[in-house]
C-alpha cells in the first residue's frame, strides 16, 4: 500500500519491487491478487495515468511505449492504449512550436536539427513531417 500512495504501479512493476525486497513469492502473487480485486492497483488505471503524465511532457508514442514495456506493459496492450490516447500529430506541432517556434523552419539544417528533436522526445516520422505542415519527403 506504501508503493501505491506515491503514484500508479504496473501489477509487473509491484512484483518486481516486492521481490527485490525479498517477500516471498506467494505472498507477492497474493498481495497482489487481492488488490487487484479491490480496485486498488490496476493496470488500465496505471496505463491511463502514465500516458497522460507523458503527454504533458510532450513525449512522443514511440517513446512512452518504450516506457510502458520497461514498467512490464506488454506491446500489445500499450499500442490500443496509445492509439486512442491523443492526436500525436498535434502534439508534435506543439511541442515543436514550443521549442522552436510557430513558424516553420526555412533552410534543410534547421529542419533537420528540429526533427532530431522531436525524434529523440519519441515521435514518428510522419508525425514530425505533419509538424512541419507539409508531407514532404
Amino acid at each position: 500500500m506504501d508503493l501505491l500512495a506515491r503514484r500508479e504501479h504496473s501489477l509487473a512493476e509491484l512484483r518486481a519491487k516486492l521481490a527485490a525486497r525479498e517477500f516471498p513469492p506467494g505472498e507477492v502473487d497474493t498481495a497482489l491478487a487481492a488488490l487487484g480485486r479491490e480496485g486498488l492497483a490496476s493496470d488500465d488505471r496505471f496505463l491511463e495515468a502514465f500516458i497522460a503524465s507523458r503527454i504533458r511532457k510532450g513525449q512522443g508514442p514511440i517513446r512512452i511505449r518504450a516506457e510502458l514495456r520497461q514498467r512490464g506493459i506488454d506491446g500489445a496492450t500499450a499500442e490500443a492504449a496509445l492509439a486512442d490516447a491523443h492526436d500525436w500529430c498535434a502534439l508534435a506541432r506543439e511541442v515543436r512550436a514550443g521549442r522552436f517556434g510557430a513558424t516553420s523552419p526555412v533552410d534543410v539544417r534547421e529542419r533537420a536539427r528540429q526533427a532530431r528533436f522531436l525524434e529523440y522526445r519519441g515521435f514518428t516520422s510522419g508525425q514530425i513531417r505533419a509538424s512541419f505542415g507539409s508531407d514532404e519527403e
